[in-house]
């Protein structure tokens, strides 16, 4: 329930308040936020990442696979924001921290909707685990070769190559050509049905591992020779997505080109097309990949080119992914509150920021009982220092200056010596008055993790991912905040 359990308190009080509040903003909503923005790159700890898989369970594996170097990825979802993918790499597949987070880095600068992008990663101790947002349509390989309701029309294998051309071609274009094992499991399908090709192939498995994991007969012949990947080597591997693109079927490269000097496409077609494709469009794809996997690299083409002949062969270009895949987009309204609301449950509900101030105000801070146990040796110089930026921030607060307010907290809650559970509220809604949703989201988690059953914690939470456009998030937040006050008042008599 919420971001932190009661059992991991004291832990997430120490790390979260020394280093969450210097970390980027986290804000996740089915891998993306409303109008297809991409959240920023971030360090996420190894504990938010353990809580989001699920303890890295078994059940929530979505995919592994490398070899001697053996990673899995995760599906899983960080409570309030949204679904994610994590990649756990083997122990020690890097060494080194530092090159680790450079060589991440340096893939999280990359956005484009051609992509499933890198969102963040975490290095703790021997740990090292990507984090990108979560395709939830499968991936190439199971809508190709293991599909249960219907194949991949035509139309649609025109478009998973282009779009997976114009990705590897933006890739390219800042500086990151290489791709290391591009394959049919490395294309996934959003929430829309438009394929994207997995950022994870823009690191190695490991830094000084292997690049390909695949059959060696997909591998391409210069890195067999000296075990480098080089630009031309990731067009030679695009060209055995178009062979799965065409024949529905892994077909080794070899065989495929003897079949195409043959003058076999007949027998090189997906049979379950049953037809329904342009010959001539069909004989234009049979040539691109012909020339992809040319076994000198010199003789392949280059990647602007091949975007350029993949552009002309598009079919069906007014119709949207999901139905050309043959899924449903899901576009669920966000359910209506389950439970009767308090006055703060009916402020937050209708967004009203004035009264959720008044609440505040009136409440003061009686809820933070037991949050801060001094003895009075510990009151020194600091503690009243402490205690004076926390009542100029008081007075701010009550005459509605947010920005004076979000200075004297911020000076009490970067100290770090005493917490407060209200002070993160209070500066929540303080940035919310000043049109910063992320980080109010982030003080009101702040908040729970200090007070992990304070409904007005969720409450704040709620209001956050409402004012991120995260609406059923922020249903789901605001019936939990519902149900720990309906509890708290049965137990004590007391509201929130």
């Amino acid at each position: 329930m919420g971001c932190c359990g009661s059992a991991h308190r004291a832990e997430h009080q120490n790390h979260q308040l020394h280093h969450q509040n210097h970390r980027p903003s986290l804000s996740l909503h089915q891998g993306l936020l409303a109008g297809g923005e991409t959240p920023p790159f971030s360090e996420y700890s190894l504990a938010d990442l353990r809580s989001a898989t699920g303890g890295f369970s078994s059940e929530n594996i979505v995919s592994e696979g490398g070899g001697k170097a053996p990673n899995l990825v995760y599906k899983g979802r960080l409570q309030g924001r949204g679904w994610i993918a994590v990649k756990k790499f083997s122990k020690l597949a890097w060494p080194d921290a530092k090159q680790f987070a450079e060589e991440t880095r340096g893939v999280g600068r990359l956005r484009h909707s051609r992509l499933a992008n890198l969102i963040g990663y975490c290095c703790d101790g021997d740990e090292r685990l990507l984090v990108a947002e979560y395709m939830p349509n499968d991936t190439l390989a199971k809508h190709l070769f293991h599909w249960e309701n219907q194949s991949i029309e035509w139309a649609m294998r025109l478009r998973v190559a282009l779009y997976i051309a114009e990705a590897l071609e933006y890739c390219s274009n800042e500086g990151r050509a290489l791709y290391h094992d591009l394959n049919a499991y490395r294309v996934l399908f959003d929430e829309d049905g438009n394929p994207r090709l997995s950022c994870f192939g823009l690191i190695k498995n490991s830094r000084d591992g292997k690049s390909y994991s695949t059959n060696l007969a997909y591998t391409p012949p210069e890195y067999l020779r000296n075990g480098r990947v080089t630009p031309e080597s990731v067009i030679f591997s695009f060209g055995t997505i178009l062979l799965d693109l065409l024949s529905g079927k892994h077909i080794p490269p070899g065989h495929a080109l003897d079949m195409i000097r043959g003058n076999n496409i007949v027998l090189l077609m997906d049979s379950h097309l049953e037809g329904k494709y342009s010959t001539e469009d069909a004989t234009a794809l049979v040539d691109l990949a012909s020339q992809c996997l040319q076994y000198e690299p010199r003789e392949r083409p280059n990647i602007k080119d091949l975007v350029a002949t993949l552009k002309l062969l598009q079919a069906k270009p007014e119709v949207s992914s999901n139905v050309l895949l043959g899924i449903q987009k899901q576009e669920e309204a966000p359910p209506a509150p389950q439970r009767t609301l308090s006055r703060m449950g009916e402020a937050c509900a209708r967004m009203d920021l004035t009264a959720i101030h008044e609440i505040l105000v009136m409440t003061h801070y009686k809820d933070d009982e037991g949050t801060n146990e001094l003895s009075f040796q510990e009151w020194t110089q600091q503690m009243r220092d402490l205690l004076e930026a926390r009542k100029r921030g008081d007075f701010a607060f009550r005459d509605k200056d947010f920005k004076t307010a979000i200075d004297c907290y911020s000076q009490f809650v970067d100290v770090g010596t005493m917490v407060s559970p209200t002070v993160y509220a209070r500066r929540s809604l303080c940035y919310l008055m000043c049109d910063q949703p992320d980080a109010a989201l982030r003080d009101a988690m702040q908040a729970q993790c200090v007070h992990p059953d304070w409904p007005t914690a969720f409450y704040m939470q709620a209001v956050a991912l409402a004012k991120l456009n995260m609406d059923s998030d922020a249903t789901d937040m605001l019936n939990e905040a519902a149900a720990l006050e309906e509890k708290r008042q049965k137990g004590s008599g007391r509201g929130s």
